[in-house]
């Protein structure tokens, strides 16, 4: 595919950034479990205390046609680390080396940054991501297990008082 141009994204992005992700869902069969929204990602991604940052492929022809959602995170045996949440390239777009280029841009990023690792996950079914991160040499740890709480789950769960009453002091101390 020709004349494809990586480059970071833009709040202008933002509602092709999330048509995208909710392709993505139907593809992991999980439609139903997007709740993000554009409002959101824009105070996430652009506001004073932005949380992510991804890049674009797009062409002049057909627009955005992939994305790379990365963030900061912190390894305590590592140090800065970055973990690439999701790279998606549209269905029509896959197999034309534009998520090879995306995922070069978060190595890049990585590599600028001075993150000591890259960390991501893929769906044991997903065989041509498996596939395509096997190929370009990365480990796929099958010893980890992902842990999660919904937000259902985080609400539910029973917090010890004391702790929950220190976390907020601290919270309003620090404002």
């Amino acid at each position: 595919m020709a004349n494809i141009t990586i480059r970071r994204g833009t709040p202008d992005d933002l509602a092709r950034v999330h048509e995208l992700i909710v392709e993505l869902a139907i593809y992991e069969r999980a439609p139903e479990e997007v709740t993000n929204t554009l409002v959101d990602m824009h105070r996430d991604g652009f506001g004073p205390e932005s949380i992510f940052g991804f890049f674009v492929a797009e062409t002049p022809e057909q627009g955005i046609l992939g994305i790379a959602l990365f963030y900061t995170a912190y390894s305590t045996w590592k140090g800065r680390m970055l973990f690439l949440e999701d790279l998606v390239v549209t269905e029509a777009a896959r197999g034309t080396g534009i998520g090879k280029k995306l995922f070069d841009a978060v190595v890049a990023e990585a590599r600028r940054t001075g993150a000591h690792r890259l960390k991501w996950q893929v769906l044991e079914w997903n065989e041509p991501a498996i596939g395509f991160y096997k190929h370009i040499g990365a480990n796929l740890d099958p010893e980890w297990f992902n842990g999660n709480l919904s937000a259902e789950q985080l609400q539910a769960y029973a917090c010890d008082a004391a702790v929950v009453a220190a976390v907020e002091a601290n919270t309003l101390r620090n404002e």
